[in-house]
């Protein structure tokens, strides 16, 4: 790619960047949410027909005006955001477009007999074609999303955070079928906000900033700390000793709180000014529990007293305007309304606090938004425009936005930073602290073992729907927590 670049009508999204991989090659690409890197590789893959510049493939200049002429030229892109069709099968996801045909109809057994294979190069040998991919887990429906683009045979893949969804079990696997591909000679381009996966997998890597290139380095020349000052156009500590203050009085006391099947007999105290991390592996409980807290699963049992005041009876909404703020793990299916406005998604867990009688105004509101838009660094700031078009970054750090908006007494956090970039990781983080500073309660769930130590005062352990251990801030580290949560009750 030569003066490869991408405009929007208010926005340059890429400017003028060369950009090259081999074959044989494992390419990290890193950078801010927003920097370009997304859009440089969907420029690849045909997404944009008004791209400046040249893109040369097999040393042949190539148009790439679509995404089928991309894939014509052995290009795949794996995407961050599913593109499978839920109600139909593994086996018509991974051939869609070539469906094996036996005179007018489906050859189902030789469609079968390629979905097999298909999966068995990703590790899913044991799971049936025939399924939905509505019921299938996320990261079983990441990894046939990698094997339907595999799949293809590009000489050319591009993977776009495709850790985001799976365990670190299933990331070592990912990680061997990356070895392969590689030593076959196919070219990859990687892009991860994940610096200890860039190190682990890559041979060069490549950093974006405001739309533009800052460098490409062989990645044994390069240490974190550099990548990161590159990234944010600054030195920063990549660990922060956290500060202490004053922790108050009880505001969230949860006892004896069960649903069946998930977790059962949880106690739990956390006080103003405590942040509070749950840590835990997958299928642990963690977020069940936070829902049922929140009101938006029923408990069968026990009781959840906020403040002094017993909400178990509430609707989700009643608690939530009683200080109960609960950010969810999924920002774009259960967090934010893509089509709407950034200020309208803001608003929208304090509608009844700013209505009078049937007229509902959002004066007061907009003065706030704007505010918590700059303390936040959303960009851009344009509250106008629409929470879809944000960075994934940016969407995160509006979803903190809305429930910062709240003045929550307790705010519930379930990965608070999955998916968003070294910057805008500090500014939750910031956020996060400050909150609790100014008396509220902070329950953080998170697998981002380094993200419990530094936010935490305490870390509560779960495994298979029960608290195993309370870990004072004294006792945490990523190995503690690892072996904690690995570790069965009373062994």
């Amino acid at each position: 790619m030569v003066g490869v670049g991408k405009r929007y009508p208010a926005t340059i999204a890429v400017d003028n960047v060369d950009f090259e991989v081999y074959a044989g090659e494992v390419h990290a690409l890193v950078g801010e949410n927003g920097a370009g890197k997304s859009t440089l590789m969907k420029m690849l893959a045909g997404s944009f027909n008004d791209y400046t510049g040249a893109i040369f493939v097999n040393d042949r200049e190539v148009r790439l005006s679509s995404p089928s002429v991309a894939k014509s030229y052995g290009i795949g892109m794996i995407y961050q955001e599913l593109s499978l069709a839920q109600p139909i099968s593994i086996a018509e996801n991974l051939l869609a477009g070539r469906l094996p045909r036996k005179g007018l109809f489906i050859d189902r057994d030789k469609m079968v007999k390629q979905a097999k294979r298909l999966l068995k190069t990703v590790g899913l040998d044991t799971l049936d074609p025939l399924l939905p991919i509505e019921d299938i887990s996320q990261h079983e429906a990441q990894l046939v999303e990698i094997a339907k683009v595999v799949g293809t045979n590009p000489c050319i893949l591009v993977m776009d955070e495709p850790t985001s969804a799976l365990s670190k079990e299933e990331v070592e696997r990912l990680f061997e079928i990356i070895g392969r591909l590689r030593n076959t000679g196919m070219a990859i381009v990687y892009i991860s906000h994940h610096l200890p996966e860039i190190f682990r997998i890559a041979d060069r890597v490549t950093v974006m900033r405001d739309a533009k290139k800052v460098a490409t380095r062989n990645i044994k020349d390069i240490s974190r700390e550099e990548i990161v000052q590159m990234m944010v156009g600054k030195s920063i500590k990549e660990f922060f000793q956290k500060e202490a203050h004053p922790i108050g009085k009880p505001l969230l006391e949860v006892k004896n709180l069960s649903r069946w099947g998930f977790f059962h007999h949880i106690d739990m105290t956390v006080h103003a000014g405590e942040i509070v991390g749950i840590c835990g592996l997958s299928g642990a409980g963690r977020s069940e529990l936070a829902q049922v807290i929140c009101g938006v699963e029923k408990a069968d049992e026990g009781s959840i007293v906020l403040d002094g005041e017993n909400i178990g009876g509430l609707s989700m909404a009643k608690r939530v305007m009683k200080g109960l703020g609960y950010l969810t793990e999924d920002r774009k299916l259960e967090g934010l309304a893509l089509r709407l406005a950034m200020d309208d998604n803001i608003l929208s867990a304090m509608i009844p606090q700013l209505r009078h009688g049937m007229i509902y105004n959002n004066r007061y509101g907009r003065n706030m938004a704007k505010k918590l838009v700059k303390d936040l660094s959303i960009y851009p700031t344009d509250l106008s425009r629409t929470a879809g078009n944000l960075s994934g970054g940016n969407q995160q750090k509006l979803l903190l936005a809305k429930w910062m908006a709240t003045n929550p007494k307790v705010l519930i956090l379930d990965e608070p930073s999955r998916g968003v970039d070294v910057g805008a990781k500090m500014t939750i983080h910031d956020t996060i602290e400050r909150l609790a500073k100014e008396g509220s309660a902070v329950i953080v769930i998170s697998s981002d073992l380094p993200e419990l130590v530094r936010l935490s005062d305490r870390v509560l352990i779960m495994r298979k729907g029960h608290f195993t251990r309370n870990m004072e801030q004294n006792e945490l580290s990523e190995e503690s927590l690892l072996l904690a949560a690995n570790t069965e009750v009373g062994a």
